[in-house]
């Protein structure tokens, strides 16, 4: 049953603002192209496109009214703001009733970590009972449902009706991510936390932000106390620290000595295992998993969420892994090889850390830095590959508009400061073959950057790519051969 209006008036969803003539408004739409009889269409200036300049084309479509910057000289009613984009989220809100004041909604903020977070507060709603969604940068799911996720954060009006899809379909709990250019466009205003965390924070999106103390704010604008009352920080991150000190509201943390939540754990093939110490007492924890800060926030998030303590221990144990998250392709081979979404160099870093505790033999790792992005951490990505690792492959990611062979130019020089021995091959499919037929009993063979990911993007084209499945044909290649 809907438990909203379905039909407003554009003096009633948009009472402060300046308006000339009224209409009836059914739905909300930002796109021309997917405008429908009796939308309101909201005009969104962007970096290419100008929404303005398709006014005529949503009239046409049937679009009853415009959410405009500026008046416009077409014969439709128009709502005027100061800028559209942040106006959305209180409007859209407002228009779909509110959904995220009506059941509790977890976000979770950070560079690395958030879609692991996510999925483990998935698993402990589904311990708990509960019926849970999801919106993060795989997909956005629930009861049965599976959809594409174009952008981590979606724009307010697809975030709210969402929402309301949920809510309607019996969700009763959702967790989200929470991505800096959607804090920073104001995609999230007006939503309502139960609580918020905070993974960490390290190079990357450089190229949206202009500096890491931008991009910082950008995250740390989600603790200002408009969203939640309730925060989940990693101290073991300098900006974490930072974050910690100017909340004046709920804090639990984690990620340090001396914090809230610590999980002193053992990493095998098959996971985490040790005990977690919380603010209401610790319990031993086994995890299929290798994150042991992801753990230890999810765990956070998951208890000022109002979750008991066994349902947040069956939970974690109940995940069996994330797509494309230290993902092992397991072909019967005699070695581990792993795919991981590791595209930043504290990330990078972590993920060959870990792989180096878990081999017997030789640690190979494979990766890129992609194109039209930050290109200062691409030398970083390099030094902290080859410090731990026995040899590293570089390769191309995802090239967008640039000649891979120049990103790859550019992250040699890190790649010699970390001291390892490293191949450069250009072809991403050729690397990973290359890697494997390399490994032999007790090695690892880390293939990092892409992830989840299904497509490999060029100046003119995406191919299909996946990591897991390149990796999977190289092994079965060689078992042909054995």
């Amino acid at each position: 049953m809907q438990t909203w209006p379905v039909t407003w008036t554009l003096s009633s969803l948009l009472s402060d603002a300046e308006r000339r003539g009224e209409a009836e408004i059914k739905g909300l739409s930002y796109d021309s192209r997917l405008v429908r009889t009796g939308d309101l269409f909201c005009c969104i200036p962007g970096g290419v496109v100008d929404g303005h300049d398709f006014a005529a084309t949503a009239r046409d479509a049937g679009a009853a009214a415009l959410l405009v910057e500026r008046f416009l000289d077409i014969d439709l009613p128009q709502a005027r703001v100061d800028a559209v984009r942040p106006a959305l989220g209180a409007v859209a809100d407002r228009f779909f009733g509110h959904p995220s004041q009506q059941i509790p909604v977890a976000a979770v903020t950070g560079t690395n970590g958030k879609t692991t977070v996510t999925y483990l507060l998935e698993s402990i709603a589904r311990a708990a009972g509960r019926e849970p969604g999801v919106v993060g940068t795989i997909a956005r799911r629930f009861k049965g449902v599976e959809e594409d996720a174009p952008r981590t954060t979606p724009e307010a009006i697809d975030l709210q009706r969402l929402l309301r899809r949920m809510i309607d379909d019996g969700v009763n709990f959702v967790a989200m991510e929470a991505a800096s250019d959607g804090l920073a466009q104001g995609r999230l205003r007006a939503m309502s936390y139960v609580s918020a965390g905070f993974t960490n924070l390290t190079q990357d999106h450089l190229n949206t932000h202009g500096s890491m103390n931008a991009y910082f704010e950008a995250k740390a604008s989600l603790f200002d106390g408009s969203y939640t009352k309730h925060a989940v920080i990693n101290i073991g991150d300098e900006y974490g620290r930072r974050l910690r000190d100017r909340i004046t509201f709920d804090v639990t943390t984690f990620g340090a000595e001396g914090a809230d939540i610590a999980f002193d754990a053992t990493v095998s093939d098959f996971g985490l295992h040790g005990e977690i110490s919380t603010p209401i007492g610790g319990v031993h924890l086994d995890a299929a998993l290798v994150g042991r800060r992801n753990i230890e926030c999810a765990v956070g998030i998951a208890l000022q969420s109002g979750f008991e303590l066994s349902a947040i221990v069956d939970g974690v144990r109940g995940l069996r892994g994330v797509p494309g998250r230290f993902e092992s392709v397991d072909a019967g081979q005699s070695f581990l090889a792993l795919v991981d979404y590791a595209h930043t160099p504290d990330a990078l870093d972590y993920a060959v850390r870990t792989c180096r505790e878990l081999t017997r033999g030789k640690l190979i790792v494979v990766f890129g830095c992609g194109g039209d992005r930050d290109r200062a951490k691409r030398p970083l990505m390099g030094e902290a590959a080859t410090r731990n690792a026995d040899l590293t492959i570089i390769t191309s990611d995802n090239p967008r508009s640039e000649d891979p062979r120049a990103i790859i130019r550019e992250i040699e020089p890190g790649a010699k400061r970390g001291g390892g021995a490293y191949e450069l091959i250009v072809d991403r499919e050729e690397a990973i073959s290359g890697a494997v037929r390399q490994a032999h009993d007790g090695d690892v063979v880390l293939v990092a950057g892409k992830g989840h990911e299904q497509g490999q993007q060029f100046a003119d084209r995406t191919i299909p790519f996946d990591d897991r499945v390149v990796v999977r044909r190289a092994l079965e290649e060689i078992a042909c051969r054995s």
